[in-house]
């Protein structure tokens, strides 16, 4: 795990709230599939037509190439740049950043527009931002599980 890059920690009612949005975006936008990843790689919910996708090697592709595109932002001496648009003959792709912890990735072929894509995305990126600030106040004010355990405690129960 990558110290400056914490593996993202999903609780149950925020990960249908997510995948609403994943969802509704697949229908707005009329994209053939909607993934949102986290910046270390790992899906954390997808939408439309995943199960012809390897999404284990795309989700760790996508990572990469926004940390890469990451790095050519420091050398012009912008902070990031928050989203890419690929176009390919059959096939195109949108990759956004979320709250900068989330990669919102839209592939979409010729039934839907740009435009729209781009449209859609801002509004799902609306929706999606407070949930994910909202997950990161939940985990930093959560105590680890045995933080309140002590030395003493650990030496009573192995001592008895």
């Amino acid at each position: 795990m990558n110290p400056l890059n914490p593996q993202l920690v999903m609780y149950e009612e925020e990960q249908k709230q997510i995948q609403a949005i994943a969802e509704r975006l697949h229908q707005d936008s009329r994209a053939r599939t909607i993934l949102l990843i986290d910046k270390n790689g790992q899906l954390v919910a997808a939408a439309g037509d995943s199960a012809a996708l390897d999404t284990t090697s795309l989700s760790s592709l996508v990572a990469g190439n926004v940390a890469a595109t990451g790095g050519i932002a420091q050398l012009l001496r912008e902070d990031e740049f928050t989203a890419q648009f690929h176009e390919g003959k059959g096939m195109s792709i949108h990759m956004s950043l979320v709250g900068r912890r989330i990669i919102l990735v839209v592939l979409f072929d010729k039934n839907t527009t740009q435009g729209l894509v781009r449209l859609r995305v801002k509004r799902a990126q609306d929706e999606l931002v407070p949930i994910f600030e909202a997950l990161a106040k939940k985990v930093t004010t959560q105590s680890a599980p045995f933080a309140e355990i002590t030395d003493q405690d650990i030496d009573n129960l192995f001592n008895d």
